[in-house]
């Protein structure tokens, strides 16, 4: 038919992480993004894992780190990303929606992986959680989130904890 309108699968990605910030973002993303209109929507859970220490065979430090540390720092990596993951899937199985759930972990600087990812996907909206973090850690530290509005290619919504208010 010439005048019907033909539904796209939007992708619309949530930066998770272990902060009550972030879950409160997903909550924020099922209540407001998602409807019974966006039934094609894919909700995709984008975790990024800090990259591993790497040594050179010249680094006294690397002496330090056994095998056994290394293994110990993975699986811990590995739990981390399994309870961030089930926080997160709790936080939508309270929704109604019949959401399509896609799982991403990355590793790296956190910025440029979410930026990538959004790229890659092809993502609609990116939405993060706010860290409320004041003047002087964010300008010590950076915020993920202001790169991300910078650069992301997507819209961007920065969700604000109520408790930031």
């Amino acid at each position: 038919m010439e005048g019907a309108k033909t539904k796209k699968e939007s992708k619309v990605v949530v930066a998770v992480d272990e902060s009550e910030e972030s879950m409160f973002a997903l909550s924020w993303c099922l209540s407001n993004l998602f409807s019974e209109d966006h039934i094609d929507s894919t909700l995709v859970l984008l975790y990024v894992k800090p990259q591993s220490p790497v040594h050179s065979s010249f680094d006294a430090a690397a002496y330090m780190f056994s095998s056994d540390v290394v293994a110990t720092m993975e699986k811990y990596g590995s739990e981390l990303v399994r309870s961030v993951m089930e926080r997160a899937e709790a936080v939508y199985r309270n929704f109604d929606a019949n959401i399509k759930v896609q799982r991403i972990v990355g590793r790296g600087e956190a910025k440029d992986v979410i930026c990538n990812t959004v790229t890659k996907l092809k993502a609609d909206i990116l939405v993060m959680g706010s860290h409320g973090y004041g003047f002087f850690k964010r300008a010590l530290l950076g915020s993920v989130s202001d790169y991300c509005a910078k650069n992301a290619k997507c819209p961007v919504v920065i969700v604000k904890h109520p408790a930031q208010n």
